[in-house]
């Protein structure tokens, strides 16, 4: 079935029920990675410190399309304009080659392993074996120079694709667009309080990784931390120590068009509310931790701001949730941080990549908190596996009914909007009702 055919099968106006083949059909995939992640969108690609020093790189992805994120030389004139930070396609100019196979490390240039064509850090072409040919003689012994590149070859018109870069307070994020919008306007003022809560100002430090692949769609992902409504019903872990739950303080944040947002919510001390846990599954009023340095939960200046149902008081937000559409997921979780990249890899499957980090200020004690509450989340996190799952199984479904199914997502009503409670589904039909603007659905 073509691209037209299959955009013209939602035929519904809104975006309460997504049709199945939205998270199953490979060419309606192959149209989302063109129009979303190689589109005039902003995707994630990781963090400046991964990069501290001239040289340094790392591999990320945009979409399926694999990226070289590294630190380049800046000369005197620039520095404090230039942030230095690079991202170049990993895909030689020559033939195609993708030439960069090591995770990360330092280099001087990149060179392509095939021909040895040399790139500089900023991606453009430093040279190439046998430009001009080669010495020789001809038939009669004459001078002669064999091969060689045609006369008017240039060596600027054949780097290494360059991405747009924006750094936003460590974050880096990059766009084969030159239509993308400001980095600042496409996160909207909404949500941009939310990142400056959690980096402004600050030096961000590295904690160490996870990954995992997850087979689902990588929409799905999206979804799951747009959902407020699965935490206290799900995750055994929330509703049963407080740490997310529907009975808490909660808010449901999101820019004009509906494709970021944020849940915040504030930690209770847990315990039965038969309101909210009166027949849930999950909640286990006898469970007890070996290791109660799991809830060791200290509050931090920085999560304090005003609250805006009560002006003149504050709040302090023990989780924020922050999604910013196509690829990541900044998590606050009392004091676990770290981002989420989402990299698809197919209609059917996606990696999903945790960088943990903290701040060069932490004390010693504070780090070893975030990396105990880390264990709450990452693929066999208390929290988290859960979530990979319930994915693996919602695909399952989608393929199972094949055309005519459809998800219904009404909790709250059909509309879209921010709300100032958790029992709702209005983010994840926001971020559909943008989703389908986008695709022309």
């Amino acid at each position: 079935m073509n691209a037209p055919e299959t955009l013209s099968r939602w035929t519904g106006t809104g975006s309460s029920r997504v049709p199945f083949w939205a998270y199953t059909d490979p060419q309606l995939y192959a149209r989302e990675l063109e129009k979303i992640f190689y589109g005039p969108q902003w995707c994630y690609v990781g963090l400046e410190v991964e990069v501290p020093n001239v040289g340094d790189y790392r591999l990320s992805w945009v979409g399926e399309r694999q990226v070289i994120l590294v630190r380049d030389r800046v000369a005197p004139k620039d520095r404090g304009v230039d942030h230095g930070i690079r991202v170049v396609e990993n895909r030689c100019a020559h033939r195609g080659v993708r030439f960069c196979k090591q995770p990360h490390g330092n280099a001087r240039s990149f060179v392509c392993p095939y021909h040895q064509w040399t790139y500089k850090l900023n991606g453009e072409l430093a040279g190439l074996p046998f430009k001009d040919g080669v010495p020789a003689q001809d038939a009669q012994g004459q001078p002669c120079v064999n091969g060689g590149m045609p006369a008017d070859f240039d060596l600027k018109q054949h780097g290494l694709t360059k991405l747009r870069v924006a750094v936003l307070h460590g974050l880096v994020f990059a766009s084969f667009s030159e239509e993308a919008e400001p980095l600042e306007e496409y996160f909207g003022p909404q949500v941009m309080p939310w990142l400056d809560r959690i980096f402004a100002g600050r030096k961000l430090t590295l904690l160490g990784y996870n990954r995992q692949r997850i087979p689902g769609n990588w929409k799905l992902m999206m979804e799951n931390i747009k959902d407020p409504y699965h935490p206290g019903l799900l995750h055994t872990w929330f509703v049963t120590f407080g740490l997310w739950r529907a009975d808490q303080r909660s808010r449901m944040v999101m820019d004009a068009q509906g494709r970021h947002a944020v849940m915040i919510s504030r930690r209770n001390e847990g315990g039965e509310n038969k309101a909210v846990t009166q027949g849930v599954t999950s909640f286990k009023a006898d469970m007890a931790l070996n290791d109660t340095r799991l809830l060791d939960v200290v509050p931090e200046p920085w999560w304090k701001v005003p609250d805006p149902s009560h002006p003149g008081t504050d709040i302090m937000p023990s989780v924020t949730m922050i999604t910013l559409f196509p690829s990541l997921i900044i998590q606050q979780q009392v004091n676990s941080l770290s981002t989420r990249h989402i990299v698809p890899r197919g209609e059917g499957t996606f990696d999903f990549v945790w960088t943990h980090f903290g701040f060069a200020d932490d004390s010693e004690e504070m780090t070893r908190r975030r990396l105990r509450q880390a264990n709450l989340f990452g693929p066999a996190g208390f929290v988290s596996a859960d979530d990979g799952e319930v994915i693996e199984f919602s695909q399952e479904g989608f393929r199972q009914w094949g055309e005519g199914g459809e998800t219904l997502c009404e909790l709250g009503g059909t509309g879209t909007g921010g709300t100032e409670h958790m029992v709702t589904e209005t983010l994840i039909r926001s971020m559909y009702a943008y989703w389908r603007k986008v695709m022309g659905v």
